[in-house]
């Protein structure tokens, strides 16, 4: 393995220094990338880690003579956020429910977990493939996910397809548009441009959401002809 160092400033912005890190690590660069993937999806305390911008650059750089391997690419960021998806998934099982034990805390108790428990009755496998495109929200939604108790067969497999679909559709935007002179030499609003676009469906889902409540509330307002 390279020398090169990794330091956390250039660990978050990674794409700019990924000639570099291909070039010092060779083979081993993609397990670096797993790493980076897998701890922003599998551990609840580095939801800063670079995702989608990641996915993004690994595309580009995985052009014809620009050191990565487009399939290998594909198979190890498929596998990183599945398994990070269930290790978080288990550390929401087992540490949640002690650490909403409190009846007296205003913050950490059962009411809260029973309320989120209740909220992935209603919409887990929504919620589970919405916030795969969220950036921060990927990272807690498997902790919540195993915390409020949601089947792990019901979530794995709606994070699984997730999982691929994010992937793939972030990494081949970066293979293909990647090779378009404005993308590359716009790096930085091509990455705007596709953090953006990953947060429209959770804004699709929050105006819907609003929209059935305000419907739910007008049709409860509405008297019954025996109260009129």
């Amino acid at each position: 393995m390279g020398s090169y160092p990794m330091h956390l400033q250039q660990l978050l912005h990674i794409d700019k220094y990924l000639p570099d890190y291909i070039a010092s690590y060779g083979i081993w660069f993609y397990a670096v990338l797993f790493l980076i993937v897998f701890a922003e999806t599998g551990l609840v305390v580095t939801p800063f880690l670079p995702g989608d911008t990641l996915l993004f650059a690994a595309g580009i750089f995985s052009n014809e003579g620009k050191g990565l391997s487009l399939p290998l690419v594909l198979l190890v960021l498929t596998c990183a956020p599945i398994i990070g998806d269930t290790v978080n998934y288990h550390i929401g099982k087992i540490l949640g429910p002690r650490i909403f034990s409190s009846e007296t805390s205003r913050l950490l108790n059962k009411k809260h977990l029973a309320e989120t428990h209740e909220f992935f009755e209603k919409y887990g496998s929504q919620a589970v493939m919405i916030a795969r495109w969220v950036p921060i929200v990927r990272t807690f939604a498997p902790f919540v996910g195993g915390m409020s108790g949601m089947p792990f067969r019901t979530f794995i497999g709606w994070s699984a397809l997730g999982a691929v679909i994010w992937v793939w559709v972030c990494t081949l935007a970066g293979f293909f548009f990647g090779r378009i002179p404005w993308v590359r030499d716009n790096f930085e609003l091509a990455m705007l441009a596709m953090v953006l676009i990953t947060v429209l469906p959770l804004v699709h889902k929050i105006m819907n959401s609003r929209k059935a409540r305000k419907a739910r509330l007008a049709s409860m307002s509405i008297p019954t002809p025996d109260e009129s």
